[in-house]
């Protein structure tokens, strides 16, 4: 990790709770808020796996809004509650450590930027309503080679934009696919993994595990 000059993180379930929107409704869901909330999740990234292999690009908000219809659907959660939850979609909570750490790495001149599945537009809002907006140095969205990770042309955009090696970014995601994404392409991936998870066979083993950001300013 000497070599490091960039650190990119992707943005839903590593910066971002992708469950916070269910989570701000479920006194309306119930208890099954939770699964729902999974739900939606799995069938949003399968949705954008589908439609790399199928090559019939969809933008991500298009996905998430698809992939909610379903989900409402399957969970019998009432029509009328579409629209609340797209817009809670919008403005996702961070985990609670993810200010703190950014500011503080912002301190060590590294470059810092996301690199996600998320348009643009819908990035920079997020970014926003957090009171993130003057931490990254740029924000990379997959509509700039209009495929999802983990396709080797989205890992591509930082090290183009920067002039660096694969080897001098370290990546960090949430999602066990990504993170092996983005190591079989050369990136420093470490996983951060909040859930005590297993990690998925990809021939790819992250060296560093961490199980909240902050054990990050351990590592760089």
């Amino acid at each position: 990790m000497k070599n490091i000059k960039a650190i990119i993180f992707d943005a839903y379930g590593t910066l971002f709770d992708v469950n916070s929107a269910a989570e701000k409704c479920k006194d309306k869901i119930g208890d099954k808020w939770e699964g729902f909330a999974n739900y939606w999740r799995t069938t949003q990234l399968e949705y954008t796996w589908l439609r790399s292999l199928m090559k019939r690009h969809k933008d991500f908000w298009q996905v998430t809004e698809e992939s909610l219809n379903k989900s409402m659907k399957a969970y019998e959660i009432d029509s009328s509650m579409r629209n609340e939850l797209l817009d809670l979609y919008k403005i996702l909570s961070p985990f609670k450590e993810v200010p703190e750490v950014l500011k503080s790495l912002k301190e060590k001149n590294f470059k810092l930027a996301i690199l996600s599945n998320g348009t643009p537009s819908l990035l920079k809002e997020l970014v926003k309503s957090n009171n993130l907006e003057n931490i990254f140095d740029d924000i990379f969205s997959i509509e700039e080679v209009r495929v999802y990770k983990p396709d080797s042309k989205v890992y591509d955009i930082p090290i183009k934009k920067y002039h660096i090696q694969r080897n001098e970014v370290a990546f960090l995601s949430a999602n066990t696919w990504d993170v092996s994404g983005g190591g079989n392409y050369g990136y420093n991936s470490i996983w951060v993994n909040r859930n005590n998870n297993i990690f998925d066979n990809l021939d790819y083993v992250p060296k560093h595990q961490i199980d909240h950001l902050s054990r990050l300013l351990d590592i760089i």
